[in-house]
C-alpha cells in the first residue's frame, strides 16, 4: 500500500519539475505563443474581423500592398484572403484536434490492451496495427472520405483512423514496461482490479510519452486535413488553409499571396507544435529535470 502511494507522490513532483524545465527551453516557450496565439486568432479573429470569407467585398486580385484593400489582398473572386485565412484555421484547427482526440483514444485503447494482458491479445492487437501502418496513410484516409462523403466529420474520422498505429505502440511499450514495476504489483495484492490498474495506476505514469505523441499527432493531423482539403475532399462548405491553397494553386504565379500566407499558417502551426512537443520530451526526460 505504501508503494502505491510513494508512485503516485513521485508523478506529482516531477510535474512540477517538468513544468520548470518546459518554461527553460526557448523554443518550447516561443512555439507555445505562437499556437496560443493563432488559436486564439482562429477562435476569435472572425467576430473581431467581422467580415465574411465566404463572401466577395472587393475586386479579384487586390494585392496586400494596394491601397484600401485587405490586409492579405484578395482571391480569384474578390474574397478578403485574411477573412479566409482566420476563419480557414478554425476549420483546419477543429478537424485536426477531433482527428488526433480520436487517434489518441483509439491507440491508448489497443495499446493498453496488449500490453497489460500480453499473449494471444496482444499478438492479435498488435497484428491488426501491423496491418493498418503497411497502409498508405493518405490514400487510405483519401478512400474513406470518398465512401463517406466529403464533409469536416468524415475528414476527422478519416484521419482519426489513419493515424493511431504509433500511439499504439508506444501506449504498449509503457504498459509492458510498467506492469512489473513494484507499485503496481503492489496495488494489485491489495485486490485492485484489472481496469484499476490499467486506469488508475499505470496510465498516468505512462502519460508523459504518450503527451509528447500527442502534440506530434496534432501536428501530423494538421497537414493531413490540408492535404485532403487540398486535393478537394474536404468540407465544400467550410474554408480551411488547404482548401484555399488549393482553390488558388492556378493563381499562384499572378497572385502569389493567395497561397503564400495560408502556405505559412500551415507551417508555423505545425511547427509550433513540433516545438512544444520537442519541449515536452526534454521535460519530462528525468536525466535532463535532474540536471
Amino acid at each position: 500500500m505504501t508503494d502505491t502511494g510513494l508512485a503516485i507522490d513521485v508523478s506529482a513532483s516531477p510535474g512540477r519539475g517538468a513544468f520548470r524545465m518546459f518554461l527553460r527551453n526557448k523554443a518550447a516557450v516561443v512555439g507555445a505563443v505562437i499556437f496560443l496565439g493563432i488559436t486564439f486568432m482562429t477562435i476569435f479573429g472572425p467576430s473581431i474581423y467581422g467580415v465574411n470569407a465566404k463572401k466577395m467585398v472587393v475586386r479579384p486580385f487586390l494585392g496586400p500592398s494596394e491601397a484600401d484593400g485587405p490586409i492579405m489582398g484578395s482571391d480569384y473572386l474578390g474574397r478578403d484572403v485574411f477573412a479566409g485565412f482566420i476563419g480557414g484555421g478554425r476549420t483546419t484547427l477543429a478537424v485536426a484536434a477531433v482527428a488526433a482526440a480520436m487517434s489518441v483514444v483509439i491507440g491508448i485503447v489497443i495499446g493498453s490492451l496488449a500490453g497489460y494482458y500480453g499473449r494471444w491479445i496482444d499478438a492479435a492487437l498488435m497484428r491488426l496495427t501491423e496491418l493498418f501502418q503497411t497502409l498508405p496513410t493518405l490514400l487510405f484516409a483519401m478512400v474513406l472520405v470518398t465512401m463517406l462523403e466529403p464533409s469536416s466529420r468524415t475528414v476527422a474520422l478519416a484521419i482519426g483512423l489513419v493515424s493511431w498505429p504509433t500511439t499504439a505502440r508506444l501506449s504498449r511499450a509503457e504498459f509492458l514496461r510498467l506492469r512489473e514495476m513494484e507499485f503496481v504489483k503492489a496495488a494489485r495484492s491489495v485486490g485492485a482490479g484489472d481496469l484499476r490498474l490499467m486506469l488508475r495506476t499505470i496510465l498516468p505514469n505512462a502519460m508523459p510519452p504518450l503527451l509528447v505523441a500527442t502534440t506530434l499527432t496534432v501536428g501530423v493531423a494538421i497537414l493531413f486535413e490540408a492535404g485532403l482539403s487540398f486535393l478537394g475532399l474536404g468540407d465544400s462548405s467550410a474554408i480551411s488553409w488547404g482548401s484555399m491553397i488549393g482553390n488558388n494553386r492556378g493563381y499562384i504565379l499572378e497572385a502569389w499571396w493567395t497561397v503564400t500566407f495560408p502556405g505559412f499558417a500551415i507551417f508555423f502551426t505545425v511547427l509550433s507544435i513540433s516545438l512544444i512537443g520537442d519541449g515536452l520530451q526534454d521535460a519530462f526526460n528525468p536525466k535532463l529535470r535532474g540536471r
